[in-house]
């Protein structure tokens, strides 16, 4: 896979939203590819779709399956440096996510976003944790030669691509990758207006001045959103006191009441909604050539929002290394919540997050 951004398709603005926008509406770029787009939602939504039992709906699904984007991501991964799996059965999923149509966007390789993913053996339930991406940390070096010293987690990817941010992502946890999905935020867009808007509860009014179409103002309490103010939602920083730590918030929030919207919004018993959504949540997603996601599905055809758990991984809170503004881990509690994840224990993993 080529570190060369996806560009979004032109925006449409449906109606249904209970947030005020205003200013200019900026001219989208041209379309291109729609890769690498929404893949958590796509493990996590696609999942909702196994058990259909019809073999016409399982041939139709692994004909979608074998559409999708993959990523060669444990190439020049040594085996020699990575964590031993502990207990056989359970997974855990790297989610990497960037925002190409973000206006504060200058361009380049980089992962706004990084999620790890840990599926119980059981499948019972999925514990997110979300590392915030200024995270201080030590990177190998690349093949290339680039990095071997510390730097912020997400550096990795613009110095090695996925591979070096799967050794980084182990060295730091010290969990085992499994399997890696791409994301970028912007296919939220197109994600939500297919499920008909998604409801978010807003802790706090804001106005975000980063909106594609000027400003947008969101009132607090819970409303309707449409794909474009959900976005804008997910994306915002500045707002905030907290800066990156609430932009990670709010990304969990849209992502569950994605998932939940999926699940009772009528998608899966209208025909049309869900050919709808399949399709467009496939073009969207690139995963590791190992990761089937219909095989998937069937395991995880249980899951529902509330069986999911979104935290962050224990920081010590920001600072200042040289000119560079980080996020310092809080090394003690990220150690004993990732070992609780090596071990497949969803109890410890949730008393580490506070849960």
């Amino acid at each position: 896979m080529s570190d060369r951004q996806p560009l979004a398709d032109p925006d449409t603005h449906p109606p249904a939203s209970d947030v005020e926008s205003d200013g200019p509406v900026e001219q989208p770029a041209p379309r291109r590819r729609r890769g690498r787009r929404i893949a958590l939602i796509a493990l996590l939504v696609v999942a909702l779709l196994g058990g259909g039992g019809a073999l016409a709906g399982g041939l139709y699904y692994r004909s979608v399956d074998k559409s999708i984007d993959r990523v060669d991501a444990f190439t020049d991964v040594p085996e020699a440096e990575r964590p031993a799996v502990e207990v056989r059965g359970a997974m855990n999923i790297m989610i990497l996510g960037s925002d190409s149509r973000d206006p504060e966007s200058t361009g380049g390789s980089r992962s706004d976003t990084i999620i790890l993913a840990h599926l119980p053996k059981d499948r019972s339930s999925a514990q997110l944790i979300s590392i915030p991406r200024d995270t201080w940390t030590a990177v190998p070096r690349s093949k290339e030669g680039r990095g071997g010293r510390d730097a912020k987690i997400n550096a990795a990817y613009a110095w090695g691509g996925v591979p070096l941010m799967v050794r980084t992502v182990e060295k730091f946890s010290g969990v085992r990758v499994d399997n890696v999905a791409m994301v970028d935020f912007a296919g939220f867009k197109e994600i939500i207006d297919a499920l008909g808007g998604v409801d978010i509860d807003v802790e706090k009014g804001f106005t975000t001045k980063y909106s594609l179409i000027g400003t947008r103002t969101f009132r607090q309490g819970r409303q309707t959103m449409d794909g474009a103010a959900a976005l804008d939602y997910a994306r915002e920083r500045h707002a905030f006191p907290d800066g990156d730590f609430a932009r990670i918030r709010h990304q969990q929030q849209v992502i569950k009441a994605i998932l939940d919207k999926a699940a009772s919004g009528g998608v899966l018993t209208n025909p049309a909604k869900l050919n709808s959504f399949v399709r467009a949540t496939s073009s969207s997603v690139a995963v590791d050539k190992s990761l089937s996601l219909v095989d998937l599905a069937m395991e995880l055809r249980g899951l529902r929002g509330g069986n999911l758990t979104f935290f962050t991984c224990p920081t010590r809170g920001t600072g200042r290394v040289g000119s560079e503004s980080v996020v310092f881990p809080d090394a003690a509690r990220a150690r004993t919540l990732f070992q609780a994840v090596r071990r497949d224990s969803v109890p410890d993993i949730l008393a580490v997050s506070g849960k």
